[in-house]
């Protein structure tokens, strides 16, 4: 260890990819009308997601929004309330702006437990109800190497995707075990050739590192054994072990150890890959040096506003993000998504949970989700964001903080940017940014 990083606190502490989180989401009492919410919005370049909450397992680590299987009729019902959904917040959109998508994207749970006839169902419904061009921009779709089928492909292809990412997680049986997630070598391999037929322009894959009996010489055979494949995209994680899910017998318990494991395989990996001719984008994030451009340039994450179908979905304003209630646990998933399935058109007009942004929470998003991108936050962006506000005026003491810690590049004008080790300690800067209050609401939430 470093002197720089002997303060600095446990490196995995969460994965800030939204903020606020939604465990700082409450009912909101006066369920407010989406047509109100979204009354002078900007509409031209909005992000579309879908949520689709069913999986055929759930691995051991996995805390989403996402049930096991699904009875017969049910993926039918809830497409039925898809629909309904994505006709009462077009409506409430208006129509006296243009309303425009920049981006789309289909997640879960894996998306493609829908059959073809499903998936293409569900791309009607975005074009048809909602009205995104899925042709004309960037459409990502996340699926598992089971469900990666031929003919789902072939649907996905022709409708426009862009990016499909498999949820691999590692090329080698016995740690996939490990990690609660049952699948061959074999089978994921097959898969990832029946994605390159497909034609879909950017291959995506998922893999975690920090799973026990892992070594550095197993991780970077796994990594070689995707790089084998050309991916545009890497996604690498470091497993995380959370209340309620499979692996939860462990959470809560720290373990220095097995932070200096992931730490280790982390640096390994991502030394690996920049190797190989991959950029790093942030912690999780490579991306091969050559891979076609991502489009979508008048999209940005950080202040742009989504629109989320799905009861696992978020919609973000900037007054209001908002969603339906959340769960882990699978009894209370199940009875939030038959709610859902239940609900009538009109049902779907209103915000009903969710947490209102007010001008600290607006500026603390815009630092952390800019912050934790390798290319880090344009200070001229920042002010001409917030009427002359300067991230170092806004939040002089964290800042100080992470810089003291050896987390920030020296030279911060005109661009705020994390160092190599601020980038490995993401997990751990992240939730420094919280504001007090997300703080309180999210310990106060009662896990279910």
């Amino acid at each position: 260890m470093t002197p720089a990083t002997a303060a600095a606190p446990a490196p995995y502490q969460s994965y800030v990819y939204a903020y606020p989180h939604k465990t700082a989401y409450r009912k909101l009492t006066d369920r407010p009308r989406l047509s109100e919410l979204w009354a002078g919005e900007p509409k031209d370049a909005l992000s579309l997601y879908l949520h689709i909450p069913f999986c055929e397992v759930r691995c051991g680590f996995c805390n989403l929004f996402t049930r096991i299987s699904a009875p017969d009729g049910l993926t039918g019902a809830y497409l039925d309330a898809l629909e309904r959904q994505a006709g009462a917040v077009r409506e409430a959109l208006g129509e006296r702006e243009p309303v425009r998508f920049a981006t789309a994207a289909f997640g879960g749970g894996t998306p493609t437990f829908l059959t073809a006839a499903e998936l293409t169902r569900l791309c009607d419904i975005a074009e048809h109800r909602m009205g995104a061009d899925l042709r004309a921009v960037p459409l990502s779709v996340e699926a598992s190497p089971a469900t990666a089928t031929a003919d789902r492909l072939e649907v996905l292809a022709e409708r426009g995707a862009t990016r499909l990412s498999l949820g691999v997680q590692s090329f080698d049986d016995t740690e996939a075990r490990a990690a609660v997630r049952p699948q061959r070598r074999a089978d994921v391999e097959a898969a990832l050739g029946r994605v390159r037929d497909a034609g879909i322009p950017v291959l995506n894959i998922d893999l975690i590192y920090g799973i026990d009996g892992q070594s550095e010489h197993t991780w970077l055979r796994s990594l070689d054994a995707a790089l084998a494949w050309r991916p545009e995209e890497l996604y690498l994680y470091p497993l995380y072990i959370r209340p309620l899910t499979g692996l939860g017998r462990r959470a809560g318990t720290a373990d220095p150890e097995w932070d200096e494991q992931r730490l280790r395989l982390y640096r390994a990996g991502r030394d690996h890959l920049l190797a190989h001719g991959y950029e790093q984008r942030s912690m999780r994030m490579f991306r091969r040096a050559d891979a076609p451009a991502e489009g979508a340039e008048d999209y940005a994450c950080q202040t742009d506003g989504m629109i989320g179908l799905g009861c696992g979905a978020r919609s973000y304003t900037s007054a209001l993000h908002y969603s339906f209630d959340y769960a882990v646990g699978m009894h209370e998933i199940r009875s939030i998504i038959d709610d859902y399935c239940a609900r009538p058109a009109a049902d779907f007009a209103h915000a009903e949970y969710g947490r209102r942004m007010t001008g600290d929470e607006a500026r603390r998003r815009h630092l952390l989700q800019s912050l934790l991108q390798a290319d880090g936050l344009a200070g001229d962006d920042y002010r001409a964001r917030f009427g002359g506000r300067t991230p170092a005026g806004d939040f002089p003491a964290e800042l100080e903080r992470f810089a003291e810690r050896g987390w920030l590049e020296p030279g911060q004008d005109p661009v705020l940017r994390l160092s190599p080790e601020g980038l490995a300690h993401s997990d751990a800067l992240g939730p420094e940014l919280f504001s007090p209050a997300v703080r309180a609401a999210m310990a106060a939430y009662e896990r279910k």
